[in-house]
C-alpha cells in the first residue's frame, strides 16, 4: 500500500534526512520525500497498518529534524 502525506520541513538537506529516517522505520518498505512539493510518499510493507506505522515514522524523522511535521 502506498500513501502520500503533506510535510513541513525547512530545507532540502533536512528532507533528505527525513527520507532516510522514514526508510529505516519498521513497516516501511520505501519512502520518497519531495522537498519542492512538501510531500512524502510512503510504501508500507505487506500487512503493516499505516495508522500504527506513521507515528513511528514521525518519531524517527524528529530524531534527525526536530521541527519537522507530517500530516496524517
Amino acid at each position: 500500500m502506498k500513501k502520500t502525506y503533506k510535510i513541513e520541513v525547512d530545507c532540502a538537506n533536512c528532507a533528505n534526512k527525513m527520507e532516510i529516517a522514514a526508510k529505516n522505520t519498521p513497516g516501511v518498505k520505501d519512502a520518497v520525500v519531495n522537498f519542492m512539493a512538501l510531500k512524502m510518499k510512503v510504501e508500507f510493507e505487506d500487512g503493516a497498518d499505516p495508522a500504527e506505522v506513521m507515528p513511528a515514522v514521525l518519531k524517527n524523522c524528529r530524531k534527525v529534524e526536530d521541527d519537522c511535521e507530517i500530516e496524517f
